[in-house]
Order: C-alpha cells, then sequence, then structure tokens
C-alpha cells in the first residue's frame, strides 16, 4: 500500500480507541446530509446517499444516528447551511496535499486551513493544483486475520472490486465509486464489518520521505484531520513500514 494508505489505515485504529471516534462519527454523518441534500433523501436513488450510509455502517454509527439525519433533510428540519470546499496544496518535500471540507463559514474554514499548512512547512495552493495527481476510489479495510489473500480477491472480484492491495497486516479493495456500496455489502456478508470504508482519493504517483520531512508532514496532517469542518486528507507521500509505524506511535 502508498504511505498515505498506510496512514489512513493508523488513524482510523487510534480513533477507534479515543476522543477522536466522536469527531468521525460527526463527520460521516455530516457526509450523510450533504449526500442526502444532493439528491432524493433515499439511499435506494441517491448513489452518493448509499456510499455515505456504507462508510458510517463501517465504522459502527448507531443505525439511528444515521436514519435521524436522513429524516431532518427530508423534512426539511435540517437548516444548517452546509458548503463543500476542497483545498490544496502543498506538504514538506513537495509531497501534494488534497483537502476536503465541509463548513458553514468558508472564510473560517479557509483561515485556519491555510494557518495549518504554514505552521507545518506547507502552502495552500489554487484549486486545481494537486487534484489531477489523484483519482477518485472506493476503498475497504479489512484486517489480514479475517481470511486468506485468496478468499479476499475471489469475494471482491466477484462483487465487483477492480483491485485488491495487501500488506503484512491488511487488505484494502479497490473499487469504482458508483461501486462502492455493493462491492461493501458483499465484502460484509462474508466477513463482517471491515476496519474502515470509505470514498477516498488515491494518489497516481508518489513521493517518497523520510527523517524530518516525515515528520513535519505527519503533523500537517493530523493538524488537518483534526479540524472540524476537515472531511477527509489525502497525500501522495510514501514511507519505509518503520518509519510509518515510528511516527504514528
Amino acid at each position: 500500500m502508498a504511505g498515505h494508505s498506510k496512514w489512513a489505515n493508523i488513524q482510523h485504529r487510534k480513533g477507534a480507541q479515543d476522543a477522536k471516534r466522536a469527531k468521525l462519527f460527526a463527520k460521516l454523518v455530516r457526509e450523510v446530509i450533504v449526500a442526502a441534500r444532493q439528491g432524493m433523501p433515499d439511499p435506494e436513488h441517491n448513489a452518493r446517499l448509499r456510499s455515505a450510509v456504507a462508510a458510517a455502517r463501517a465504522q459502527s454509527v448507531p443505525k439511528e444516528n444515521i436514519e435521524r439525519a436522513i429524516k431532518k433533510v427530508a423534512g426539511g428540519e435540517d437548516n444548517l447551511v452546509l458548503e463543500e470546499i476542497r483545498y490544496e496544496g502543498y506538504g514538506p518535500s513537495g509531497v501534494a496535499v488534497l483537502v476536503d471540507a465541509v463548513t458553514d463559514n468558508r472564510n473560517r474554514t479557509a483561515a485556519e486551513i491555510r494557518s495549518i499548512f504554514n505552521k507545518h512547512s506547507g502552502n495552500l495552493g489554487e484549486s486545481g493544483c494537486v487534484s489531477f495527481m489523484f483519482e477518485r476510489i472506493g476503498a475497504i479495510r479489512y484486517s489480514s486475520d479475517v481470511a486468506t489473500e485468496e478468499q479476499i480477491f475471489d469475494i471482491a472480484l466477484l462483487s465487483g472490486a477492480s483491485d485488491c492491495d495487501v500488506d503484512a497486516d491488511s487488505y484494502e479493495v479497490i473499487c469504482e465509486p458508483d461501486d462502492f456500496s455493493v462491492v461493501s455489502e458483499g465484502l460484509e456478508e462474508s466477513f463482517g464489518k471491515p476496519e474502515n470504508a470509505e470514498l477516498t482519493w488515491r494518489a497516481q504517483n508518489t513521493i517518497p520521505i523520510d527523517g524530518d520531512a516525515a515528520e513535519t508532514l505527519f503533523k500537517l496532517l493530523e493538524a488537518l484531520d483534526d479540524c472540524d469542518d476537515v472531511q477527509q486528507v489525502s497525500a501522495n507521500f510514501e514511507v519505509t513500514d518503520e518509519l510509518m509505524l515510528r511516527l504514528s506511535s
């Protein structure tokens, strides 16, 4: 797996153990709300909402929380004005960083994101400066102890996945965004809930980093991820497994 995938894996595992869990739930429910607003507030007729619900369920967001969010939108009870914004920039060593945010105050969020980049040796760039380096995918991650590599591959392909990345302790099944909910359901029927499932950005090329640059980059990514308005952070870095574990501990 690329460095960012490993970093995301570790972040989600940490999130399951501390106060980040509540923040993760809030971000997942916010995505459900945004998705429900952009089409019919019914997962059966709204592909993005189906994907948002699948991602929330994968992280064990309570069913009633998901249903309540959808009902509020359907009933016109949710009056908060939310705007989706994508920020693009560079971290240490020229690593490309993509930040997806949902906010009710564009100026506040822009100022906070810019400040985070500046504090961690990064630069916030213009729209489109790095997004062309990434592709949108669905990613479903399982621990390697749930099945053999062959079993995962077989079910993944039967469910409509396009690829499967393997490392020492996990599998990451890759699919097209439109196939995300179907692939997620197919895998869950065979292997139970995944460790993580999300629509995300995958870098088409990666930049190897180490030493102080890697440490500064991790601080940048974590600070962005901790921002309440940020939904997702993606970057195109590559580091060794040993360095990844040391910096994430």
